[in-house]
């Protein structure tokens, strides 16, 4: 099945990649992004025949959509080209499920008289959505048992009607990481009114469900608080008996999990986890027992990170994994025995949904010039059944390929390269150094064009845009991604400087002629390349950047998970290696053109990180320095306007850098009015 699964997948990939001979193209935009739908969610009918999916559709701020987020349709397909839209128009779903009788599509949204996120239904034979649950606060997530009555959901306590009372008459004083509203486990039978709901008393906020498929068992995600620290670092697993409620067992890991699958008889739980307290992802397999919580992690070593895992048999698992700038299935063994691997050739496979009964295998995958689709695999082949952006066929992409070198210590460093088409010029092209954050993330070889990563954007307009999976990176184990640990910016970011001269001196780039820019950790290596590595950048685009070290640890959200997983000790055992690693020590005498870039309402990174960097670089730097903030965004950009600003000032910043004159920066005003046709009069 994997061979001619993988053989169907280079075959098509290869096909999307010609060109119509004598046919005009015209590169990938900005704007081009606005038009473009991707498959998000997926989910296999009970008898195989038909997958459930979502699109996300962009508002498209450039030819006048009012801004905003996505909105996420429901389609439902039967075959390739033979998909059907259910939900479509301004909106959200999410949570897509089939009932277990396979007549109906359930999903959550909220719809006009809904308080709140509710849970509704379609039939997949026609007629109109209805609610068949609601509550006093949204539903998160839910299962329905196979009985296709009960319901299990996921939903934060009810606010107080006294303290509602009291927020409206004007008290909202926040007491700060006391105020966390808990999330509990319900049942329900489907179509009651919420008031029957039952809560079932299980300890800590919850977040995360998963069904046995006799519907004896639940799989919960608990922490013992609501905080993101805690979301993120004391999360554990827990089996419930899905009739009293009882807690059977807690898998007791020491660190951050993943999704989670039960057996065919539910006698095992198969869960993602970290290997240690200090492994920053949730990436090793694990199979526990679930009557006693009892586990054990399968292929530790192994050099790749698993997302997302499902039960082939009693006793084989498949668990996707990322390998390097790649994906692959691997099956394994309940005894940690490797059976079988099969690599992605040109695609990139983000999600899968697999049907044990009808062994059949539904993916969302991408390559580099195709965002998100449908795929899906019967015995023979793996086919594509969707394809939301045919505009692309006309698209005249860059070159793509990962690529890797050697860095100074000898430690192999991976990553994507997109170049112009053609050969390099004498001296090399001019290069976008884009630093993915994290640092616990990757970046794949399939599709890296989005508002801050331009890939095939910047290779239409001369440039070249490598995106570096430095050490700390995922995809390459366990081992590679703690080679950041208590070392943060030390050898990770010097990869960075390693790659340039290794794309230097194979003649990819000019040296002289690099910029940087990423988000979060990726806007704190930006920051660094702009401040302690400045003789290697000719700009800098830090976003949602880290500066100062000492500050970030006070005002962030994460300061466990910061310490446990990256820096390894906190601030006050060395104050001066918190000092001394932060690129705002190093701002005096920069020499990089820096524009920086913040939402107002982060969270995760406080905003007050980009204003001590610029007005450090402001008062002491040797070259133009601009902050833009984004009302309303917290740590990324949500809406569409914000997007397109975002996008064009940091595109325009490279091109004037890189390209341009230099000297004196862009001008602050975009020209919008001209760009989305508007009237200024």
């Amino acid at each position: 099945m994997y061979r001619s699964i993988l053989q169907g997948a280079s075959a098509l990939v290869a096909g999307c990649a010609i060109a119509a001979p004598g046919f005009a193209q015209d590169a990938l935009t900005l704007e081009d992004l606005f038009e473009i739908r991707q498959v998000g969610a997926i989910a296999l009918a009970p008898d195989g025949d038909d997958v459930a999916f979502t699109v996300s559709v962009p508002r498209n701020v450039v030819d006048g959509d009012a801004d905003g987020t996505p909105d996420v349709e429901l389609h439902i397909a039967s075959g390739a080209d033979e998909a059907r839209a259910y939900i479509t128009g301004e909106g959200r779903v999410s949570g897509i499920e089939w009932r277990p009788d396979g007549e109906a599509v359930t999903f959550l949204t909220r719809r006009d008289g809904d308080s709140h996120t509710a849970l509704y239904e379609i039939p997949v034979a026609g007629g109109e959505a209805r609610r068949i649950l609601s509550h006093d606060s949204s539903i998160q997530s839910y299962v329905i048992a196979p009985d296709n009555e009960t319901v299990f959901f996921i939903a934060r306590d009810e606010v107080d009607p006294t303290e509602r009372t009291l927020r409206e008459r004007g008290f909202r004083a926040n007491v700060y990481e006391e105020n966390g509203e808990f999330a509990h486990v319900w049942r329900a039978r489907l179509g009651d009114d919420a008031a029957d709901a039952e809560m079932l008393d299980l300890p800590g906020h919850a977040s995360s469900l998963v069904i046995s498929e006799d519907g004896s068992r639940l799989g919960v995600v608990l922490a013992p608080t609501a905080l993101v620290d805690d979301s993120l670092m004391e999360r554990r697993w827990h089996v419930v008996d899905a009739t009293s409620g009882a807690l059977v067992s807690t898998i007791d890991t020491p660190g951050k999990i993943g999704g989670a699958a039960f057996s065919p008889d539910a006698s095992q739980l198969a869960f993602l986890a970290a290997a240690d307290r200090a492994d920053p992802v949730a990436g090793t397999l694990h199979v526990a027992d679930a009557a006693s919580g009892a586990y054990r992690a399968i292929a530790r070593g192994a050099e790749q990170h698993v997302s997302q895992v499902a039960w082939r048999d009693s006793n084989t698992i498949i668990a996707l994994a990322s390998i390097g700038t790649g994906t692959a299935l691997v099956d394994y063994n309940v005894d940690g025995r490797e059976e079988r691997r099969s690599a992605h050739e040109g695609l990139i496979v983000a999600s899968m949904d697999y049907d044990r009964d009808d062994r059949e295998l539904a993916v969302v995958a991408h390559a580099p010039d195709h965002p998100r689709e449908l795929f899906v695999a019967d015995r023979r082949n793996l086919e594509r059944w969707t394809d939301h952006n045919p505009q692309l066929a006309d698209i005249a992409w860059g070159d793509q390929r990962a690529y890797s070198f050697e860095a100074r210590d000898g430690e192999r460093i991976e990553g994507v390269l997109v170049t112009p088409q053609g050969e390099a010029p004498v001296g090399g092209w001019p290069l976008i150094m884009t630093v993915h954050g994290g640092p616990e993330a990757h970046d794949q070889n399939g599709w890296v064009n989005g508002y801050s990563r331009f890939g095939h954007i910047a290779a239409g307009e001369g440039m070249a845009v490598f995106y570096p999976n430095y050490r700390g990176s995922t995809g390459r184990g366990e081992r590679f991604a703690k080679l950041d640990h208590a070392d943060a910016p030390g050898e990770e970011f010097w990869d960075l400087v390693d790659a340039i001269n290794a794309l230097s001196r194979d003649g990819i780039v000019d040296a002289d002629r690099v910029g940087i820019t990423g988000g979060s950790y990726g806007g704190f290596a930006s920051s660094w390349g702009a401040t302690i590595a400045s003789e290697h950048f000719a700009a800098a685009a830090p976003f949602v950047a880290l500066t100062d070290l000492i500050s970030f640890y006070g005002t962030t959200e994460i300061p466990v998970e910061m310490v446990d997983v990256h820096f390894m000790e906190p601030p006050w055992t060395d104050w001066t290696a918190y000092l001394e690693n932060s690129p705002t020590y190093h701002a005096p005498g920069s020499t990089t053109p820096t524009l920086i870039l913040h939402g107002e309402a982060d969270t995760r990174v406080d905003t007050s990180q980009s204003f001590i960097l610029y007005r450090i670089l402001k008062m002491t730097s040797q070259a133009p320095v601009r902050l833009v903030t984004y009302p309303g965004e917290g740590h990324g950009n949500r809406m569409a306007a914000a997007q397109y600003d975002y996008g064009l000032r940091v595109m325009r910043w490279m091109q004037h850098y890189l390209q341009g004159e230099g000297g004196e920066p862009p001008a602050a005003d975009l020209g919008l009015a001209d760009r989305l046709g508007l009237d200024e009069d």
